[in-house]
């Protein structure tokens, strides 16, 4: 069964790989989603797949790339909404 994952990391995050390493680290537990930059120096991620899977993914948030500070990993589950096709980074 499939569920979400809505997440928020802080820490030293930004400008540091953290999008490109959640994006990776997402397609290979083939999962789906979205990661973004938030304004105040967080890091968002939806992502959607079994829970196993999800769960696996949270413990690699909390370790981040190599130039990373994961100072928190703040998250929530609910139910999976099937909105995503891919594991996309966003720009904005």
């Amino acid at each position: 069964m499939y569920e979400r994952l809505e997440a928020t990391i802080s820490g030293r995050v930004q400008k540091v790989m953290f999008r490109d390493f959640a994006q990776r680290k997402a397609h290979g537990l083939k999962l789906t989603g979205i990661v973004r930059n938030n304004e105040d120096g967080t890091v968002s991620i939806i992502a959607e797949g079994p829970k196993e899977n999800l769960e696996q993914y949270v413990l690699k948030l909390h370790r981040g790339p190599l130039l990373a500070k994961v100072e928190g990993v703040a998250y929530s589950w609910k139910p999976a909404t099937g909105e995503y096709a891919s594991f996309t980074l966003s720009y904005d």
